[in-house]
């Protein structure tokens, strides 16, 4: 009972910080105070709480607390050093929780001192950190990881309290996620006595991301902070016109005008960089009145995000269009609305977007969806109807990737001579890793040392060599090659965007994707950074482009731009369209689209899978609409295709949308076909062929050599474009095929397509769940809610027998809505 006393008192605030918080009106919140006590008792904890509650300050409160009490106390002699680390999934939010933290250790005179770390620090910061290191450091997972490949790491981190992952929900589950769960193993080898915090929006799942914190695998402590306003969250569309198809959102541009215009300060959350540009674009057409809008995102330039930011954070702008880039955590106080344009594609993460408004726990926020086509505006409601249940959506937890790991034991070897059983002990602390089997581990071990049998007779590949029992690096240049490619994000070549002023001379602005540029002819003009540039050519690794004005523009398109339909999501789709009294919610349009389906086929059930047969365009056309997203999809086209090659049916191409497939063939699909194209079993051998054949597998090979430290990217000053990269790892995965057929590399690459190209655990699921389960439509037309898919443009041409069809160019939605008239005119003429 003494000791629980104790404990209580030593958990309660010191006077100094009870008078800042009475001076701004504040008062301790419950989860804050069990924070508190969670420190003081040494237990790592989570804190799950809404956008708004304040979490950042709940995190870092103790620490300031702690802080306090040791620089203000008579016994404390001893240096402190590194107290706090703080980990961030973005640059931008390290910058913006140093802004908000300064103002507290200001205003109390707390004496602490704030540093930043990241790939923006200069080196002579950086080299100042290390000898010197603040009582608090905000640093990214690659910066870390950088500082634990020094000799130095053991001395910085010795007297190291307490690690604050905010964002957790945004990193468990990814490759970044697998890579900061490392680099705690390792400062947890380094300073066992250091407690976790995790600071997450609300999720499905909490207990998973506890474990994901925890060492091996155990959950720390979840501390709830709940509140009871919802976010008022409404669709906006265009009454009179609701595009088909399409992911751009531009036909509500004045709609979205308009509600910039009521409110204060506007977030216009998009899905992709190359919408940001075209949404923006479209804003300033309709923008009479000049309102003062940006536009931000990751491939613009450093300078001219931080000139968004500070105009932002000044109360000098009235909207930023923008992407996930300022979806996590930066606290602009002033947003009093939020717009996301296209579908949201998973409830949790509309929920982070939407928090951005009103961000206080008490105040409601505020939101529009604007659907991008008639499929979105049934996503919109769906997400909405979520939201105000409460329910979420989660992912179950996925084992560590593989691939992180040779960079990770290159990482520790940097920092000082060690063994593989001390490194696999660290990799098993590790709560993504703990199932790592030593075998796999020994295989990659001996792929970091020498690279392999197909490989070691090579001296780049040998980095690591044996002396008096435990290894080292093999030399400086290992060492240097490692730390300047350290991280899991795989860019696809990338050229800096140089805005000219006079003949090669200008400003970079940012970054366009490298194929992207290679599309482009003299006077070709294309978005970016908020402006019509006109391309003058490439110098240097640098395209250059002057000012201009154009009627077409190009858009810049980045990989892996699109979000993935969540699971969730997909079913609360299915649920809806079979929901008709829930249809009132929806557009005049889209509903009126739904009935003319019902009427002329049939509406997609819940519990199978509806599949339409109907000539189109001179072709043969399959469609099924599966709702599993664009990569199940992906995966499904591929497979049943070749399928149908075995069959002598002929399959032309494919189209895929996050709601459906869509194959067009020559021979006509029966019913009797489906039941051997649409079987578990095409998961057999067309999945092996089609791995076998694939440049899918050359390109996971691509993002597994890079990773694992078998190519680098960057090397002293010079980076490697992505052709130079992709004929380096093609010529090695053929190399390995050919002689080295069991190399770890191999079976890592193919886990690593299976996990980020395919998303065969939903392809599989939907097999399973519907191979029995299927209603079979013949048609004389394609049907309204066929419309969309058919008319989407990005096709996959399949080699084989029939390849001749090519989609044909038109104005989509005016074809649509003729198709719409025949098929009311069918149905009139049916009815009499």
């Amino acid at each position: 009972m003494e000791q629980n006393n104790t404990a209580l008192k030593r958990a309660h605030l010191p006077q100094i910080f009870k008078d800042w918080f009475a001076n701004k009106g504040w008062r301790v919140r419950p989860y804050q105070q069990q924070m508190q006590r969670a420190f003081v008792n040494q237990s790592s904890s989570l804190l799950i709480a809404p956008t708004g509650a304040g979490k950042t300050l709940s995190g870092f409160l103790p620490c300031l607390v702690d802080l306090h009490k040791q620089l203000h106390s008579p016994k404390s002699k001893k240096k402190i050093g590194l107290h706090t680390l703080y980990i961030s999934p973005l640059k931008a939010l390290t910058y913006d929780i140093n802004r908000n933290l300064e103002a507290p250790i200001t205003e109390m005179d707390l004496g602490i001192t704030l540093g930043v770390r990241t790939g923006d620090t200069t080196s002579y910061q950086r080299q100042k950190q290390r000898k010197s290191p603040p009582h608090i450091l905000l640093t990214t997972p690659e910066s870390l990881m950088l500082m634990l490949s020094y000799a130095d790491a053991p001395a910085i981190f010795a007297n190291l309290r307490c690690v604050i992952v905010d964002e957790a929900h945004a990193l468990a589950n990814t490759k970044r996620g697998d890579f900061l769960s490392l680099a705690l193993a390792r400062l947890h080898w380094l300073n066992p006595n250091f407690i976790r915090v995790g600071l997450s929006a609300t999720v499905a799942h909490p207990e998973s991301l506890a474990m994901w914190l925890g060492v091996s695998g155990e959950p720390v402590e979840v501390i709830k902070a709940k509140s009871r306003i919802k976010p008022r969250v409404k669709i906006l569309t265009n009454k009179k016109y609701i595009p088909f198809g399409g992911y751009m959102g531009k036909y509500a541009k004045q709609e979205i005008f308009d509600a910039i215009n009521k409110a204060n300060t506007s977030l216009i959350f998009v899905n992709t960089r190359a919408q940001a540009e075209l949404i923006f674009q479209s804003l300033w057409e309709v923008n009479t009145q000049t309102l003062p809008i940006a536009i931000y995102h990751g491939s613009l330039s450093k300078e001219q995000r931080s000139k968004t930011e500070a105009m932002m954070a000044q109360g000098k702008l009235r909207a930023v269009v923008t992407t996930s880039a300022l979806e996590l955590g930066i606290d602009w106080g002033d947003v009093d609305l939020v717009i996301q344009v296209g579908a949201p594609k998973g409830v949790s993460r509309l929920l982070q977007r939407i928090g951005r408004s009103n961000h206080t726990l008490d105040t409601p926020s505020q939101a529009w969806l604007v659907p991008a086509n008639r499929f979105e505006a049934l996503e919109c409601l769906s997400a909405i109807q979520a939201i105000k249940k409460g329910e979420l959506e989660g992912d179950a937890p996925m084992p560590g990737a593989l691939d992180i790991l040779p960079q990770f034991i290159m990482n520790c070897v940097c920092s000082q001579s060690t063994t593989p059983k001390q490194i696999y002990q660290q990799v098993l602390n590790a709560s993504p890793y703990s199932g790592v089997d030593e075998t796999t581990f020994k295989q990659l071990w001996a792929f970091t040392q020498d690279g392999g049998y197909a490989l070691q007779a090579y001296e780049r590949y040998q980095r690591l060599q044996l002396e008096d029992g435990v290894y080292k690096p093999a030399n400086k240049r290992v060492i240097m090659r490692h730390r300047q490619n350290i991280g899991t994000i795989v860019e696809a070549g990338r050229l800096k965007v140089k805005r000219l002023r006079r003949a090669h001379q200008g400003k970079v602005v940012g970054e366009v994707e490298e194929y992207f540029a290679q599309q482009l002819v003299k006077g070709d003009s294309f978005y970016f950074a908020g402006e019509v540039l006109v391309f003058e050519g490439i110098r240097d690794m640098m395209l250059e482009a002057r000012p201009g004005k154009a009627k077409n523009p190009k858009v810049p398109s980045y990989v892996g731009g699109q979000m993935p339909l969540s699971t969730y999501l997909a079913d609360a789709v299915r649920a809806l369209i079979n929901q008709p009294d829930n249809w009132k919610a929806l557009p005049k349009l889209v509903r009126e689209w739904l009935n003319l389906q019902s009427e002329f086929s049939e509406l997609p059930a819940e519990q199978s899978i509806l599949i339409e047969h109907f000539p189109f365009r001179g072709t043969q056309t399959t469609l099924l609409y599966t709702f599993e997203g664009r990569k199940a999809n992906q995966t499904l086209g591929m497979l049943i295709t070749r399928r149908m090659e075995k069959l002598g049916l002929k399959p032309l191409s494919f189209s895929i949308t996050d709601y459906g497939l869509s194959i067009n063939s020559v021979q006509a699909i029966e019913k009797s076909n489906i039941p051997a194209l649409f079987n578990p079993d095409i998961l057999g051998d067309e999945l092996e062929d089609w791995m076998l054949e694939a440049s899918m597998l050359k390109r996971s090979f691509r993002q597994v050599a890079v990773v694992s430290g078998l190519i680098e990217q960057q090397y002293h000053s010079s980076k490697k474009n992505l052709r130079q990269v992709t004929f380096s790892t093609d010529l090695i995965y053929d190399t390995l095929k050919q002689y080295d057929s069991e190399h770890i590399l191999l079976k890592v690459t193919r886990e690593n397509a299976q996990r980020e190209l395919l998303d065969l655990s939903r392809t599989r699921d939907m097999l399973f769940r519907f191979h029995d389960s299927f209603v079979f439509k013949a048609l004389p037309k394609p049907s309204p809610m066929a419309i969309p898919i058919v008319l989407d443009v990005r096709s996959e041409q399949v080699t084989g027998a029939g390849t001749q069809a090519l989609l044909e160019q038109a104005n989509l939605y005016q074809e649509a809505e003729d198709m719409l008239d025949d098929i009311r005119e069918l149905l009139s003429s049916s009815n009499t």
